[in-house]
């Protein structure tokens, strides 16, 4: 049975201006016929294509928790390229700290990127890959997509949709030959702390991190193995394991048992 199609296709990558999704991009380009580049910072596109100088590449400067303009953007793909072959959502936004003392507008616009943009775009370009009986979406998710921590309950529940979602609608889409997988990979070397926020002012140990390139090659690799899931990362790959095979009325104890200790003091530091 045939991968997805990266070779001669039309691929869209959202969040490419950096990390893992400009990686994929540097990985897809000379193999795509059109590779559509979306982002917020414009500048950092147009740095991406001419690095990429020799193949196909569409810059789409937009802001995926504007549905409107999400939607805009694969009208201009349909009408400039003839649609979506492959769409990979890697755009994304973390919320880490408490919940109780996070901005509202910042929880909503995480969640308007990592839910529902990237269930719009999924539901945008689906018919016309069914139709065809070919075509293909890679979720970037995380590893939070198949566990839990505190400190992150915002962006957990988000991917924990990513989760859902991806493994539901494979088996939906079971013998249209359409391919979904998800990648959920543990802590990579991109900017995510720096934006998302650090609240115990740590860096994960350097023995879990993998970099972004690392991050998208086994990503795809999986994609065009068709794999529903693939953790990145062989120790973030156990270390996610453990916790998935962890009874939840143990992490339960644990994890209250630190923030005890953990909340007055990040509470009074927000505060």
């Amino acid at each position: 049975m045939k991968g997805p199609p990266i070779d001669g296709a039309v691929v869209v990558i959202t969040g490419a201006s950096s990390g893992i999704g400009r990686e994929l991009a540097r990985l897809i380009a000379p193999r795509a016929r059109v590779l559509v580049v979306v982002a917020r910072r414009v500048e950092l596109l147009v740095a991406l294509a001419a690095e990429l100088a020799g193949a196909v590449v569409d810059i789409k400067p937009c802001d995926l928790s504007d549905l409107s303009a999400a939607d805009r953007l694969i009208a201009e793909v349909e009408r400039d390229h003839g649609g979506v072959d492959v769409l990979i959502n890697n755009a994304g936004m973390g919320d880490l700290g408490l919940f109780t003392t996070a901005p509202w507008s910042r929880i909503e616009a995480m969640l308007r990127v990592n839910v529902l943009a990237l269930t719009f775009l999924t539901h945008r370009v689906l018919p016309r890959m069914v139709a065809k009986r070919r075509g293909g979406i890679l979720n970037i998710s995380s590893g939070f997509g198949l566990t839990w921590m505190p400190l992150a309950a915002a962006y957990v529940g988000s991917k924990h949709h990513v989760t859902a979602f991806t493994e539901a609608l494979r088996t939906e889409l079971a013998g249209t030959g359409v391919v979904v997988t998800q990648s959920c990979p543990g802590p990579v070397r991109t900017g995510f702390l720096k934006v998302a926020g650090n609240p115990l002012s740590r860096k994960p140990p350097a023995l879990l991190e993998i970099s972004a390139a690392r991050c998208a090659a086994v990503s795809l690799a999986a994609f065009e193995r068709r794999d529903a899931l693939v953790v990145p990362g062989v120790m973030a790959e156990l270390l996610i394991a453990s916790g998935r095979l962890t009874p939840s009325w143990v992490l339960r104890i644990l994890y209250g048992l630190v923030m005890r200790v953990l909340r007055p003091r990040l509470a009074q530091r927000s505060g």
